[in-house]
């Protein structure tokens, strides 16, 4: 089996191409993993309460960001048998969980928060150090555009 991070970044769309082939490759199951979380920022500093349904508003967007991932792998799944699966969690903790007994971890090198310029994502980078299973780190098309000058 062959688990893919994705969370509707440019990056994880890249990953899940490349894991989809790699599964075509090694006639693997591809499994495909959303994790989502409430950031205790969303609580903010106990000023206001937290906005009403954050946790359901923040699940339905982790489901939405898989339907996309699934829509993209019908596409061009050829005979690769997939599965999915969306978690509230740490998505580094998630992943590891995740792959325990898989082939390959694949994931993105930068997802959709922290700091652009960073080479590598805490996700990514925890995932690489944790994961008891090898892992791709996909870096091709997470490029950011070139600053205006």
């Amino acid at each position: 089996m062959i688990v893919v991070g994705v969370d509707g970044s440019k990056c994880s769309h890249s990953a899940l191409r490349f894991a989809l082939e790699e599964a075509r490759i090694r006639k693997a199951k591809l499994r495909i993993v959303v994790a989502w979380h409430v950031p205790l920022t969303a609580y903010g500093a106990g000023w206001a309460p937290p906005p009403p349904n954050l946790a359901e508003d923040s699940e339905a967007a982790a489901n939405d960001v898989l339907e996309e991932a699934l829509r993209a792998v019908k596409e061009s799944a050829g005979n690769v048998e997939t599965g999915s699966v969306v978690r509230e969690g740490q998505p580094a903790q998630i992943l590891i969980e995740e792959a325990a007994k898989a082939e390959l971890l694949v994931i993105g090198s930068r997802g959709r928060g922290g700091f652009r310029d960073l080479l590598l994502g805490s996700v990514s980078q925890q995932c690489a150090h944790h994961a008891h299973c090898p892992t791709v780190i996909v870096r091709t098309g997470c490029e950011q555009p070139a600053a205006a000058e």
